[in-house]
């Protein structure tokens, strides 16, 4: 059987704007403030990241009532319900919020919305602590939809003020078929100015698009968690490539690579490069002799960090 010759890398790639402040955040709380530093939830959803933040000193809960009191808190790059923000005020946390303001402009959109009298059906994945986050901002009136099946099922208390929101890492393919559905049954609904799903999202979605048709097989780098990750896998396999998704090199599996000449490799949005390196290494050892990165869109879009986390500045030398 032939072994794999040649690398193609998907651009863009691995680490999204939101995914890179969440970690900077809890890195530079660690800095200014010392170990431990609590987050509340994986920060983002890869094993490596979470795993490199415990050695340095982060502590990752689900429960509020695991935090001391007095001690500084991380909310993660999905979000939090109300309920969540309101309990960890009246805790007294020194509280820093993750979230990414791509999620945070969907709470703020439904939070408004609401205000005006708007229910809401939400496309999503039920359990993501994202969904969780989005429609906990609201006692009731949010609806979850996962498929267009769910859309029939739907039972909102009015149909004049209703609006549509989406979790930010779906397929955009599934959620644009499930926004034609939910339009279909309410035409008059109202649908957000831009669409939820994040830029990184579908910068890594049409990647894989033009990626798989070139390649003999999809490696997609990120953790099972990892929404945006699952979805690049579930779209070359729909491509019609196989297509596996690792956490780490040490997954990959040889006879993935039988008849394969040429390997597809792209990364989630929370999987870092040095994990892509990895794989790139183990895939060489497997016959590759050649690495190219495609053409892609470069992104440039940077947020900026919470107040109370810049690092003092050591003084200049003086001469």
């Amino acid at each position: 059987m032939q072994d794999p010759r040649e690398i193609l890398l998907a651009e863009p790639r691995g680490f999204c704007a939101g995914v890179d402040r969440a970690i900077e955040i809890v890195e530079r709380a660690l800095t200014k403030f010392g170990a431990p530093i609590y987050v509340r939830h994986e920060i983002v959803h890869n094993t490596y990241v979470v795993n490199d933040l415990k050695a340095k000193g982060a502590i990752f809960i689900e429960d509020l009532a695991e935090v001391p009191p007095g001690a500084t808190l991380v909310f993660s790059a999905h979000g939090v319900s109300r309920a969540v923000q309101d309990e960890a005020r009246a805790r007294g946390f020194s509280i820093f919020d993750a979230t990414c303001p791509l999620v945070t402009k969907v709470h703020v959109e439904v939070a408004k919305l609401a205000r005006e009298g708007y229910e809401f059906i939400m496309i999503g994945h039920k359990g993501h602590p994202e969904v969780e986050g989005t429609m906990g901002q609201l006692d009731s009136g949010i609806h979850l939809v996962e498929d267009v099946a769910d859309v029939a099922l739907v039972q909102p208390s009015q149909t004049d003020k209703l609006a549509v929101v989406t979790q930010t890492t779906l397929s955009v393919d599934d959620a644009a078929e499930i926004t034609a559905a939910v339009r279909a049954r309410f035409p008059s609904i109202r649908e957000p100015k831009q669409q939820d799903i994040c830029y990184a999202t579908q910068n890594r979605q049409d990647a894989v698009k033009l990626l798989s048709p070139q390649v003999d097989v999809v490696i997609v780098v990120g953790s099972p968690t990892s929404s945006n990750s699952n979805r690049l896998r579930e779209l070359a396999a729909r491509l019609g490539r196989p297509a596996y998704m690792v956490d780490s090199e040490q997954e990959l599996r040889h006879e993935w690579f039988d008849g394969a000449a040429r390997v597809g490799l792209t990364a989630g949005a929370s999987a870092p490069e040095v994990l892509v390196q990895a794989v790139i290494a183990r895939i060489k050892e497997l016959g590759a002799v050649a690495v190219r990165k495609m053409d892609g869109i470069e992104e440039t879009v940077k947020f900026p960090l919470p107040k109370g986390l810049k690092l003092d500045t050591p003084p200049v030398a003086q001469d």
